[in-house]
């Protein structure tokens, strides 16, 4: 494993890599860190020249005075240019899970001819419908405050978050923003995708916000592949944690991800 930082933006990001094979960029989401996603590096590092970093306010980055959708894209971008300047002849693949998914879309159309493909797990879904509408917004916001409060113990640690709660519940409110509009960034991505998306989003408590949440979410997916019928796509039996529950088959999807065709589903 190497170990090395990015400065840029005034933050300083930590990035770790290791591994053989192709490249491979692993970037997380919202509220996890390079140190979460360890199983599905490790996995991946079998055949796979691994990347990992944090995200600003996330593991062993430093803390940020903004966080923004635009913010944490800059990082992506920073690490990418950085490894550009590495390997400038090795455009990798580029993984994001939920935020990160978002991220790596934004890039790619962005940046043609720098990644090899995109793969994108549980997240820059095109939902018909926003995820947190007015009447959410309490129920979301004591849900966040409970969670900043659980973060609390991993202060000081590779897994610690630094966000508010408010920050949190902020961010999500323009990811919703964001992905209203990302059908338009996918048009300008010519590299192949693969989506690895979750059945039951907001799990399977058969409660009425659940399943409004699981239903917008599989809407979503049907909305993109049937504007980008090339896109890949699998569903796993598993909530928004996939990437954490069910790690050694999103490895083998990875994995496998050049042998599938286009426009093929799998489960």
């Amino acid at each position: 494993m190497r170990h090395f930082t990015v400065h840029h933006d005034g933050v300083t990001i930590p990035v770790s890599r290791g591994g053989r094979g192709r490249p491979l960029v692993l970037c997380p989401g919202l509220n996890s860190t390079q140190a979460d996603l360890h199983e599905l590096a490790g996995l991946l590092r079998l055949d796979h020249d691994v990347v990992t970093f944090d995200l600003r306010g996330h593991g062993l980055a430093s803390a940020a005075d903004r966080y923004a959708f635009e913010s944490f894209l800059s990082d992506l971008s920073a690490v990418m240019a950085e490894l550009g300047r590495l390997d400038p002849d090795a455009a990798p693949v580029l993984v994001g899970y939920s935020l990160g998914a978002d991220l790596a879309v934004h890039y790619a159309s962005e940046h043609p001819g720098t990644v090899a493909g995109l793969v994108l797990i549980d997240g820059a879904n095109p939902v018909p419908e926003p995820f947190i509408t007015e009447a959410d917004l309490p129920e979301f916001r004591a849900m966040w405050e409970d969670l900043a409060t659980r973060l609390e113990a991993e202060r000081g640690t590779e897994r610690q978050v630094l966000l508010t709660a408010q920050e949190i519940l902020e961010l999500n409110v323009e990811i919703d923003v964001v992905r209203s509009g990302i059908l338009g960034r996918y048009r300008k991505i010519d590299q192949p995708i693969r989506m690895i998306m979750s059945r039951s989003m907001a799990g399977d408590s058969g409660e009425r916000p659940a399943l409004r949440f699981n239903r917008n979410w599989r809407a979503g997916v049907e909305r993109l592949v049937r504007e980008q019928p090339h896109i890949a796509t699998s569903s796993l039996d598993a909530d928004h944690r996939l990437v954490f529950t069910h790690a050694p088959h999103i490895a083998q999807i990875i994995r496998s991800a050049r042998e599938v065709q286009p426009g093929r589903r799998t489960s």
